[in-house]
């Protein structure tokens, strides 16, 4: 990985809101998360994991599971967003996207669980996942989902994302945005520190 080195990337965590003013921590996933992060994703609904996934699973295969704690592997990055519940660090939500380089786009998809829907995490992530985007320079990000699935359509509809449709699959729809934040503007202050620096580094990385 060119951007961020892999043992710094604990500096790299966040802390968001819920929309009754909850924190919540946002990180890369761990080693440590395994088990964690396979509970989490059998403690969705049936609906919530196909809606996830589109397809039905009851836990992350090993092979996907593999590839959700690999961390900075071909431009792939996994965060788990965790919140205390009583006394034990949980995972609530989780994020995963890739650079595509070549286009300068981030592609992502998110759940968060069922229990805290509609506390406003999926809308808190989806604005921490753009400063990402703009911190490694995409010039877009995207993401697909069910064309049933109303949650994630409403949320990216109020979220300024475009809609297209998807280019294989007339069951999905495509959600897209332009990326136009400034290194120096991000709202997230790690990631504007990471981005400038990583300007400071290469200063045609970034516009």
């Amino acid at each position: 990985m060119s951007t961020f080195r892999l043992e710094d990337l604990k500096q790299y965590s966040d802390v968001l809101r819920t929309r009754q003013g909850e924190p919540l921590n946002v990180r890369f996933v761990e080693p440590r998360d395994t088990e964690e992060l396979q509970h989490y994703f059998r403690s969705l609904s049936t609906r919530s994991r196909y809606s996830r996934f589109f397809g039905a699973i009851s836990e992350l295969p090993k092979g996907l599971l593999h590839d959700f704690l690999q961390v900075g592997e071909r431009e792939r990055f996994t965060v788990v967003a965790t919140k205390m519940v009583d006394s034990f660090e949980t995972i609530v939500a989780e994020a995963r996207y890739a650079l595509h380089a070549e286009t300068s786009t981030l592609e992502f998809g998110l759940s968060v669980s069922d229990r805290w829907q509609g506390h406003g995490i999926a809308t808190a992530l989806m604005k921490n996942l753009e400063c990402r985007a703009a911190a490694l320079g995409a010039e877009h990000m995207f993401g697909d989902t069910l064309r049933s699935n109303e949650t994630m359509i409403s949320l990216a509809r109020k979220s300024g994302f475009a809609f297209v449709n998807h280019p294989d699959d007339w069951k999905l729809v495509r959600f897209d945005k332009e990326i136009t934040v400034a290194s120096k503007d991000i709202p997230c202050a790690s990631w504007r520190l990471a981005a400038l620096s990583r300007q400071a580094e290469s200063p045609s990385a970034l516009a």
